[in-house]
C-alpha cells in the first residue's frame, strides 16, 4: 500500500487502524493460500490426514472475516471516511468476503479428498492439480497486488482469469469424454467435476479481488466492462 499517498488524506491514526486491518486482511490471506494449496495437495495425493487440516483450520478463516468485519464497521462509524478512505474500506471488506468463499472452495476440495480416497483415474488427477495450482498461483499473485495497492499488477492478475477458465473447460471436456467411454466411472470422475468447478470459482473470486484493487486505485467499477474497455483504464 501506498502510504505516503494515503496520509495525503488521513490522519496519522487513521492510517495506522487502515494499516492494521490491511495486515488481518493479509494475514486471513495467506491462511486461505496455504488452505488451498494443501487440499489440492490432498487430493492428488489422497492424503486423509492433511484434508482433515484444511476441515478444521476452516474455522480459523471464518474468524478472521468477522473479526475484519467488524473492525471495517467500526472505522465507518467512528471515523466516517469519504472518498478514497471509502473506497479502501469497500475494497477491504469485499476482498475478505472472497477470501471467505475460498476457504470455502478449499473445504470442499479436501471433502473431495476424503470421499477418493483411492483412485485409477491418475491422468485426470493430474490435470485437476494443473488447474488447481494455476488457482494457487493467481490466489498469490493477487494478493501480492493488495499488499503493494499494484494497479498494473491487478490489470494482469485480471486477465489471468482467462487461462484458468480455458483450462477448466479442456479439463471438463476431457472428464466428458472418460464418462462417454466408461460409464462406470461416471460417479468417481463427477466428484473431480465438482473439484474443478471448486477451482473454477476460485479463479473468479481472485479475479474479484483484483477489480477491487483497480476499483481503490482508479476509483472504477470494471465489473462489467469487456476487455477492450478495460485496456483503455490501464
Amino acid at each position: 500500500m501506498d502510504n505516503v499517498n494515503l496520509k495525503r488524506h488521513i490522519s496519522g491514526q487513521f492510517n495506522s487502524e487502515l494499516e492494521g486491518i490491511r495486515n488481518h486482511v493479509l494475514l486471513m490471506g495467506g491462511l486461505v493460500e496455504k488452505q488451498l494449496g494443501d487440499a489440492i495437495t490432498a487430493i492428488s495425493t489422497m492424503d486423509v490426514s492433511l484434508a482433515e487440516d484444511v476441515l478444521k483450520n476452516d474455522r480459523k478463516v471464518n474468524t478472521y472475516e468477522v473479526a475484519i468485519d467488524e473492525e471495517c464497521t467500526r472505522i465507518i462509524a467512528k471515523r466516517q471516511p469519504a472518498a478514497g478512505d471509502l473506497r479502501l474500506i469497500f475494497a477491504i471488506s469485499k476482498t475478505v468476503t472472497d477470501l471467505e468463499r475460498i476457504g470455502d472452495s478449499a473445504k470442499m476440495l479436501a471433502k473431495v479428498a476424503l470421499e477418493k480416497k483411492s483412485s485409477n483415474q491418475g491422468g485426470l488427477l493430474v490435470s485437476l492439480e494443473n488447474l488447481g495450482r494455476q488457482c494457487v498461483t493467481m490466489l498469490h499473485d493477487v494478493l501480492d497486488c493488495f499488499a503493494r495497492m499494484d494497479v498494473d499488477s491487478a490489470f494482469d492478475v485480471h486477465r489471468t482469469d482467462n487461462l484458468i477458465d480455458a483450462q477448466y473447460e479442456s479439463l471438463m471436456r476431457e472428464l466428458m469424454t472418460y464418462m462417454m467411454e466408461d460409464p462406470r466411472a461416471i460417479p468417481s470422475i463427477m466428484e473431480v467435476m465438482w473439484a474443478a468447478r471448486a477451482l473454477e470459482r476460485v479463479g473468479d473470486r481472485a479475479q474479484n479481488i483484483a477489480e477491487y484493487v483497480i476499483y481503490f486505485i482508479k476509483g472504477k467499477d470494471i465489473r462489467h466492462l469487456d476487455d477492450e474497455e478495460i485496456a483503455q483504464l490501464r
